[in-house]
């Protein structure tokens, strides 16, 4: 497949969350079922920052894992039919190297590992400055996909 970018309003129809919950603000390469790049530009003015923690602002590591698994979805939404399709968090490791500042650039890189049945694998490194902010194996779900493969139970 071709690869292609997404500004932040083309984005959004492969990504269902929104602001504030819309953890990307552009993704520069995508190549759909196999990887996707991007990042999120950090100002002061981030929801999260006033709260977390005054004086002494940095991005909550729920929200680094979040934007890991939002540009993981971008790189299986962008497969042909899959535009708009909702997906589930399965399972999460993740391990946080660096504070992530106000004013900085939160460069996102994510790789599909496998993708069947509405499963994928995949993995994901987020930068701060060229050095590694977190890292996150991940494994997320399109539900409209995994139920067809799931078994029925008795009435």
């Amino acid at each position: 497949m071709e690869k292609f970018s997404l500004d932040c309003v083309q984005l959004q129809a492969y990504q269902p969350n929104r602001y504030p919950f819309l953890m990307i603000d552009h993704v520069d390469e995508v190549v759909p079922g196999q990887y996707a790049r991007g990042y999120k530009n950090l100002s002061l003015n981030e929801w999260y920052f006033p709260v977390h923690f005054p004086g002494a602002p940095n991005m909550p590591g729920a929200l680094q894992l979040e934007a890991l698994a939002q540009m993981l979805t971008v790189a299986i939404t962008t497969l042909p039919g899959l535009q708009g399709k909702v997906t589930h968090a399965l399972s999460h490791t993740v391990r946080y190297r660096k504070e992530v500042l106000p004013g900085k650039k939160f460069e996102i890189h994510t790789e599909v590992l496998s993708w069947k049945r509405g499963i994928c694998k995949g993995k994901g490194v987020a930068y701060v400055d060229q050095e590694v902010a977190c890292e996150a194996e991940m494994m997320i779900t399109i539900p409209d996909i995994l139920k067809q493969y799931l078994p029925t139970r008795p009435a």
